[in-house]
């Protein structure tokens, strides 16, 4: 895939070709149509140059090789040398044609950034300036040599006219760089929150998929589960009353075991997939929340938290269930990647704009490819059995829907960091509720 850099030159490539064949083509109509005597060699040799070094960069450009701004900024800028010659040759400033120093500037603002853009402005000034010295300024001082040579130099409102049309084009010049940028700008962003907005429905999407495929497997697995614990549990009466053999006894109840455990892991699965979709909203202090999260937690002494002293006095208003097992889920990933014996680090802040929860694991890190891939569903570099690679996106979806965020730092040798955002205060505004959500005080 081409970057944007070789598209611009692409483009520039073709439009240089047509002001090419449009320059020709005006000079022989002024020429031979209008009976305008023009030096047709010098005008000529300035065209072809500006033709050889459109074929010369063409096929430079044919070549797989990265395109630089600075490349683009240097062909316009012979561009804008190359139509002062042509103007210089025909009438410099007397020439109507000097208003095409504007495509330049125009087309610099919407290919370039500003301090490339600023300075083609400014040489596009100071060419069109340079007109003005050889056919006005000195010919006006000049004496009888210059009344002979030019004798139309000599109106004065004529060239106080077009020393203002220099003035009113840098003027000019000026507002389109500003305005353009500012727009091209605008445009930029505007792009980028879309793609973010696409990127939040397309998740969004995923989430309800995921809740959907949830209770969907709860519901189709919940009779045949029910039936075959109902069954085991007659056949471990029916052994215990005939005595039979303590380890038939241990395998029915085992398959007890199992079958409570898949009917707790899709009840489970519901939950999570649903995150914080229709939970209600309870108020509670951001401390007692990591302390939920962590409370029954395999290897908690390895957790080394360290709690802001606001973080138990202020109270905020939370999906408490989704919300712990979020931060239960990124403390679990930390202490597996950090390996037996080696701790988790938990600090949580308050800060200005609201709550930041870091977790920071002891472990070998993660190669870019595989960070950047962290967070989608079903993504994981665990052994089998060891998670579904949900853990993360379901974070990421519970802190989003409160207005947060979760960012994934890793150097590779060097550990994980996942941060995790949300606002203070917003939350308690009706606006920032999910949909389905209610608010419900502690206790009720």
């Amino acid at each position: 895939m081409r970057d944007a850099q070789a598209i611009n030159l692409s483009w520039l490539l073709r439009l240089r070709w047509g002001a090419v064949v449009g320059q020709a083509a005006i000079i022989l109509g002024v020429h031979f149509g209008l009976g305008m005597t023009q030096r047709l060699v010098p005008l000529f040799v300035t065209i072809a140059v500006a033709a050889a070094s459109n074929v010369a960069l063409g096929l430079w450009a044919r070549r797989e090789r990265r395109i630089r701004e600075r490349l683009l900024w240097a062909v316009m800028a012979l561009d804008v040398v190359l139509l002062t010659v042509l103007l210089d040759l025909s009438g410099g400033p007397f020439n109507p044609f000097s208003a095409l120093y504007l495509v330049h500037i125009a087309l610099a603002a919407v290919v370039l950034r500003a301090g490339w853009t600023w300075a083609l402005t400014g040489l596009a000034i100071g060419c069109f300036g340079a007109l003005f010295v050889d056919h006005l300024w000195f010919p006006s001082t000049g004496g009888e040599l210059a009344s002979a040579h030019h004798p139309q130099h000599h109106i004065h409102d004529v060239r106080m006219h077009l020393e203002g049309m220099w003035a009113a084009f840098a003027l000019a010049a000026g507002f389109i760089v500003y305005f353009v940028q500012r727009v091209t700008r605008a445009l930029a962003a505007r792009e980028a929150e879309l793609v973010e907005a696409r990127a939040a429905a397309a998740r969004h999407e995923k989430l309800t998929a995921l809740g959907t495929l949830a209770a969907g497997a709860a519901h189709e697995l919940s009779t045949p589960l029910s039936t075959i614990a109902v069954a085991a549990r007659e056949l471990e009466r029916q052994l215990t009353r005939t005595g039979s053999e303590a380890a038939t006894l241990e395998d029915v109840q085992l398959i007890r075991q199992q079958v409570a455990r898949c009917r707790d892991i899709l009840t489970q699965m519901t939950l999570d997939a649903g995150a914080s979709q229709g939970e209600s909203m309870v108020e509670r202090a951001p401390a007692a929340l990591v302390e939920e999260a962590l409370e029954g937690l395999p290897e908690r002494e390895r957790v080394r938290t360290e709690l802001d002293a606001r973080t138990r006095e202020e109270r905020e208003l939370v999906p408490a269930h989704a919300f712990a097992r979020a931060i239960r889920g990124v403390v679990k990933n930390a202490l597996q990647a950090s390996g037996p014996g080696k701790p988790v680090r938990l600090g949580l802040v308050r800060e200005a704009a609201g709550w930041r929860l870091t977790v920071e694991d002891s472990g070998e890190g993660m190669p870019a490819e595989v960070l950047a891939r962290a967070g989608e569903p079903f993504f994981t570099t665990k052994a089998p059995g060891e998670g579904m690679g949900l853990g993360l996106f379901l974070t990421r979806a519970v802190l989003e829907q409160l207005g947060g965020g979760l960012v994934l730092r890793s150097t590779p040798g060097q550990g994980t960091t996942v941060v995790l955002t949300w606002p203070a205060g917003g939350l308690r505004q009706s606006a920032a509720l999910p949909a389905g959500a209610s608010r419900v005080k502690p206790g009720t």
